[in-house]
């Protein structure tokens, strides 16, 4: 009897209570990982363990369609995948909502890997860059680009960091050509590694590029003479070096004629003063597979001449204000550049520092500018002014001016205003001296009827 109890209880044991496996339900997504390369499309299925599921879906920004159903199970399809997103799968048990969640990362594998060597000839000794791109390539943070040259690694890039990622997926350095580089392979690889996104690796290589070197020297000027004397004739040559490859084109600024390729340019040229200083460059311009290279040499021409005092620079006569610094105006022209000592009542004035000008300063200064081919001199008459007596003399001439309109604007007024006035009495007196002839003609009259009994 004992035994039978046992075993009642032991079965009662095993069955559930009413809402026991509701509250215990779980809710499961597959696949657990979602890689989906960029616009394509996933499957994915949500199920849960409730025996008598409620409401149930997925909720997604992205296109989704309801392909298949169980009593526990629905099967989505996505469409379109073109970004990372994450989606929800939901059901509802006995009155209560459980969900999981699903990542859902976008690639897009490195199909095309652009190798770019510029330039592809390139003058020993000179720089080229190497460059790499891939012009689409997701998750950018999964990336690396490597450069190759033959077997040996150059340079190794990775995109791990979000500001980096943010950028174009490229690579670029800088090479300096070196002889043992000529006919030399260059390469890039990219990798793409999702196993951390429960994917494999993909790999892409460039197209080989073969750098071909050169010898491309800058071209050959001579000048004749360097520090030739005003005057004398002196030849400039342009001449390139012998190479190996086609014969560069050379120009020299200056020569009235462009030579033909592999000959000199030159220019006879009698020097002037107005040729100290003047530049004088010689061009080669090679053009190799389609690209032109040009390298240049440059030299300055050193005109030897007398000094000279021209007036522009140093003017014969100055005037200066009492009162006010002063110097001393006097530039030379002349190479070598000329020195200049100016004298004045037998005594070196001192031309660089500013004088306080007085009237003990007006004289004539004697100026001699040397170097090396000869000297020049040169009298300046200097004339120093009062500044109070300028000031007096103005405004005496104001005042006189002032004084003068004033005379005139009186005179005038005075000779106006009687005229107004013996034009506006004019009428009345007349009509006064009218009235006094009258009366002076009838007293004549009465006299004369008077004495003729009128």
């Amino acid at each position: 009897m004992e035994m039978l109890l046992f075993r009642v209880w032991a079965l009662l044991a095993l069955i559930p209570f009413p809402g026991a496996a509701e509250e215990i339900f779980e809710v499961s997504v597959w696949p657990d990982q979602a890689l989906v390369k960029l616009g394509q499309s996933l499957m994915v299925n949500c199920s849960t363990t409730c025996p008598d599921p409620g409401p149930s879906g997925i909720e997604t920004f992205l296109k989704k369609t309801q392909v298949d159903k169980g009593p526990q199970w629905k099967e989505f399809l996505l469409e379109d995948v073109t970004e990372n997103s994450v989606l929800q799968c939901f059901f509802s048990c006995a009155g209560i909502q459980k969900d999981t969640s699903l990542g859902i990362t976008v690639y897009q594998p490195p199909e095309q890997v652009i190798l770019e060597l510029q330039p592809s000839w390139v003058a020993m000794g000179e720089a080229l860059t190497v460059k790499c791109h891939v012009p689409r390539v997701v998750p950018l943070e999964n990336l690396s680009l490597t450069l190759l040259q033959g077997n040996q690694e150059l340079h190794r890039k990775n995109f791990l960091s979000l500001a980096v990622a943010s950028q174009r997926a490229e690579v670029t350095i800088n090479v300096k050509a070196q002889r043992e580089d000529d006919r030399c392979n260059f390469s890039c690889r990219a990798e793409l590694d999702l196993s951390s996104h429960g994917g494999g690796l993909f790999h892409s290589s460039s197209d080989i590029k073969v750098l071909r070197i050169f010898g491309f020297p800058p071209p050959i000027l001579e000048i004749e003479e360097l520090y030739p004397l005003a005057g004398r004739d002196i030849n400039v040559t342009c001449t390139g070096h012998v190479l190996t490859s086609p014969s560069p084109t050379l120009r020299l600024k200056g020569a009235p004629d462009a030579p033909a390729p592999g000959e000199t340019a030159w220019l006879l040229l009698t020097t002037r003063e107005e040729d100290n200083g003047r530049n004088f460059s010689c061009e080669a311009s090679l053009e190799v597979q389609g690209q032109r290279l040009i390298k240049t040499t440059a030299m300055q021409l050193h005109v030897l001449y007398k000094p000279r005092l021209e007036e522009s620079d140093c003017p014969g006569n100055q005037t200066w204000v009492k009162g006010t610094e002063q110097m001393l105006t006097c530039v030379p022209k002349g190479n070598p550049t000329p020195t200049l000592v100016c004298t004045w009542n037998g005594v070196i004035f001192n031309l660089d520092v500013p004088q306080k000008a007085t009237q003990n300063h007006t004289g004539t200064y004697c100026c001699t500018a040397t170097n090396q081919l000869g000297s020049v001199s040169k009298d300046i008459a200097v004339l120093v002014q009062g500044l109070d007596k300028g000031i007096s003399s103005t405004i005496f001439i104001i005042i006189i001016v002032a004084l003068g309109v004033g005379v005139v604007t009186i005179a005038l007024y005075l000779n106006y205003k009687p005229c107004k006035i013996e034009r506006r009495k004019l009428p009345y007196r007349q009509k006064e001296k009218n009235n006094e002839e009258e009366s002076q003609f009838a007293v004549q009259r009465g006299e004369k009827c008077n004495a003729h009994n009128c």
